[in-house]
């Protein structure tokens, strides 16, 4: 259990960075299209490699693995993926980062809620307290009390619900099926489906017109490491082990980081109040695991 609690935690670290170097492509004068498709490009080219290599292990040979799942079905769950890359970083070009990022965050209550509507699994009472500390943690975190919001976007706020809905799935997919799957088979069967629907609504021009030549290859590898290899694999990984709602509450870290990405790395300036915030979350995070971390996750 705490190996899980764990994965699922790092998992949500590495996204949390994300928005960062996502801005900093942006600021380079890449577009939304060369920047999720060199993510889902390399991040797919880079499971695969590690994929082939895992599988030319004597350890791996020597595993008898019955697959259930069809591998079209696992690429066409990795649409969620892709959903979300273009959902959340479009909606930080049409509304302030701060309500992007409580946008995206709302996937919390909404995995929960398509867990209780699908598998009629109710949240035990401190997962329930978890989210409701999550969710105002998340205002003072995020900035919305120190906001304007008089201006913000609407179809910028349908972005970030979007990516929210999409995000919740990709949690509970990531949870469901295919978990005979070797982990790194798994998450790079997925990725394609990512890149695939990605390169369908953006033809990935960035290959042949020489963006490669400049930053951009930077960025999308960086991108697609923390958003396409690490998440994915520690999710196949951790969130069978624990469970869907569990791995919501845990998936919280990622505002965190992104706030303290934004303070270290962009130079932003982070209130008391925000700090506020992100202590509030954390304790969230920590309070439903303790009787896993008192027996030491066994």
């Amino acid at each position: 259990m705490l190996k899980g609690i764990l994965l699922v935690f790092f998992g949500a670290c590495s996204f949390g960075i994300l928005s960062t170097f996502v801005k900093l492509a942006y600021h380079d004068g890449y577009t939304l299209g060369d920047v999720t498709g060199a993510q889902a490009f390399f991040g797919a080219v880079i499971l695969w490699v590690l994929f082939f290599f895992q599988s030319r292990t004597s350890s791996y040979k020597a595993k008898e693995i019955k697959l259930i799942t069809p591998r079209w079905k696992m690429v066409l769950a990795g649409t969620c993926t892709g959903l979300v890359s273009i959902f959340y970083y479009q909606c930080v070009k049409l509304v302030p980062n701060s309500v992007a990022i409580i946008l995206l965050m709302q996937f919390i209550w909404i995995s929960i809620l398509l867990e209780f509507i699908i598998y009629k699994k109710k949240p035990t009472g401190l997962q329930f307290l978890a989210i409701l500390l999550v969710l105002a943690g998340t205002i003072l975190a995020s900035g919305m009390v120190e906001a304007s919001i008089s201006s913000l976007s609407l179809k910028g706020i349908g972005f970030g619900l979007l990516a929210a809905i999409s995000y919740a799935g990709f949690l509970m997919l990531s949870g469901k099926i295919g978990n005979e799957y070797p982990a790194l088979q798994k998450s790079a069967l997925m990725i394609t489906g990512a890149c695939i629907l990605i390169f369908i609504l953006f033809p990935p021009v960035f290959l042949y017109n020489g963006a490669l030549s400049g930053s951009l290859l930077k960025w999308g590898l960086i991108i697609a490491i923390f958003g396409t290899v690490i998440p994915p694999l520690f999710y196949a990984e951790g969130v069978p082990k624990i469970g869907t709602a569990l791995s919501s509450i845990l998936s919280a870290a990622e505002l965190p980081v992104a706030v303290m990405m934004a303070g270290f790395v962009l130079q932003e300036q982070v209130s008391f109040l925000r700090w506020m915030g992100v202590c509030v979350i954390l304790s969230a995070m920590v309070l439903p695991n303790l009787k896993y971390l008192r027996k030491g996750g066994r």
